[in-house]
């Protein structure tokens, strides 16, 4: 009987989420979730649209891991504390109920007890561990995690709208989830989920992703889609909805082009560089080709130096035959051009006194919706493009991009 009940905990979620109340919950998707979360040895990242329930099957998930693994102890972050408490109060509602109860009773042969804890901590009377830590014990992104340690880190929404608008808040996330490596316990895992709101934050240091947005959870009619699409801004609705990034405001690019072109089609074409010499800055390489009424293109990113950067730029262009490389003279008197030379690259150096805003408004703007990125294109290249304002914070993909359609334009 106990096994019976533990296997159907761990391998039916959805269903005992059903039994206690969560009906909305699907078997063929947030059964998939959970058995995930329950059942996975690796670290997880489900990226989910708003409304999919994603952290209500996360609390199912936790109320389950507490009953039947009572030897772990775990972590669970959210953005502010009052996040946490609203999920720790719907994890003891569900093992509270009746369903969740009587499988606790079946599994461990007499009743199990929600101990009285804080707003901010979960412990069953089940809980058999070994090392004095809660058995659950959620926090804020700004609490201390000096000396705690976890067999499962759980976050859940720790990246949101502030950390879209505000760098620092961006780095002082991203500084919390690497500081997570170190609360695992060796044989330990971290679970995420949330929604990306910028290229930068703490979400592109997440590993193995899970995307589902809402054209393909199944959850929302084309006619909801439509409704939410009027009822906020397109950046809202981008970060939200379709779980990708575009500028907030004052936006040059709309929908992103298509991203499955032949890279065949590339050869014979040009290339540009970008060069960063540091500090935040990117390394842009670009290649494209003009075919009939359509521009085929290639992007690829590198933070920091150009040096560390140019073999590999070099060796992208042998592959996609797309030569010589154009690169401006302007700030680095030549470097760039002879340091890409002296590797045996074809180069084409030139002095650049068009207004940067004006070139990527003018030429990219234009050719936009005849673009098409062919496979393998960086997806930070192209959301660098569509998050380009005459403010933006990185401008690198978009520049590199107008230089070439320049170049091709000329040639």
């Amino acid at each position: 009987m106990r096994r019976a009940a533990l296997e159907f905990l761990l391998t039916r979620p959805a269903e005992a989420a059903r039994l206690c109340g969560l009906d909305r919950l699907t078997d063929e998707l947030h059964g998939a979730w959970m058995q995930e979360m329950l059942l996975g040895t690796e670290d997880m990242t489900l990226l989910a649209h708003r409304g999919s329930c994603k952290t209500t099957s996360l609390a199912f998930a936790m109320a389950a891991m507490l009953l039947a693994f009572p030897r772990r102890n775990l972590i669970f972050l959210r953005k502010t504390d009052e996040d946490v408490i609203e999920v720790i109060r719907l994890v003891k509602k569900l093992l509270l109920t009746d369903a969740l109860q009587h499988l606790a009773r079946m599994m461990y042969g007499a009743k199990v007890d929600v101990l009285k804890t804080d707003m901010f901590t979960v412990q069953l009377s089940s809980y058999a561990s070994l090392r004095g830590a809660p058995q659950l014990i959620g926090m804020g992104v700004g609490g201390s995690l000096t000396g705690k340690h976890a067999d499962v880190v759980i976050t859940d929404d720790i990246v949101n709208l502030h950390d879209r608008l505000s760098r620092a808040e961006r780095q002082r996330t991203r500084q919390v989830y690497q500081e997570l490596q170190n609360i695992r316990n060796p044989d330990g895992r971290i679970i995420n989920t949330g929604t990306p709101w910028h290229p930068e934050d703490a979400i592109s240091l997440m590993p193995n992703i899970r995307r589902c947005d809402c054209y393909h959870s199944g959850l929302l009619s084309e006619e909801e889609i439509l409704r939410l699409k009027r009822a906020m801004t397109p950046s809202l609705f981008a970060a939200n909805y379709e779980l990708r990034h575009i500028a907030a405001e004052g936006a040059l690019f709309g929908e992103c082009p298509s991203t499955d072109a032949d890279p065949a089609l590339l050869r014979d074409g040009v290339a540009h560089v970008d060069a960063a010499y540091g500090g935040e800055d990117f390394t842009a390489l670009t290649c494209g080709r003009i075919v009939g009424d359509r521009l085929i293109l290639y992007g690829r990113l590198w933070r920091g130096h150009i040096d560390r950067a140019m073999d590999e730029i070099i060796a992208e262009c042998d592959r996609l035959l797309c030569g010589p490389i154009h690169c401006e003279t302007n700030g680095d008197k030549g470097y760039v051009a002879r340091e890409l030379r002296m590797r045996g690259a074809s180069v084409r150096p030139y002095p650049e006194s068009m207004n940067k805003h004006v070139k990527i408004a003018t030429l990219l703007r234009k050719w936009w919706g005849k673009i098409a990125f062919v496979t393998g294109t960086d997806r930070a290249y192209i959301d660098q493009i569509l998050d380009y304002t005459d403010s933006a914070a990185h401008d690198d993909a978009p520049d590199s991009a107008a230089c070439l359609i320049r170049a091709l334009e000329r040639r």
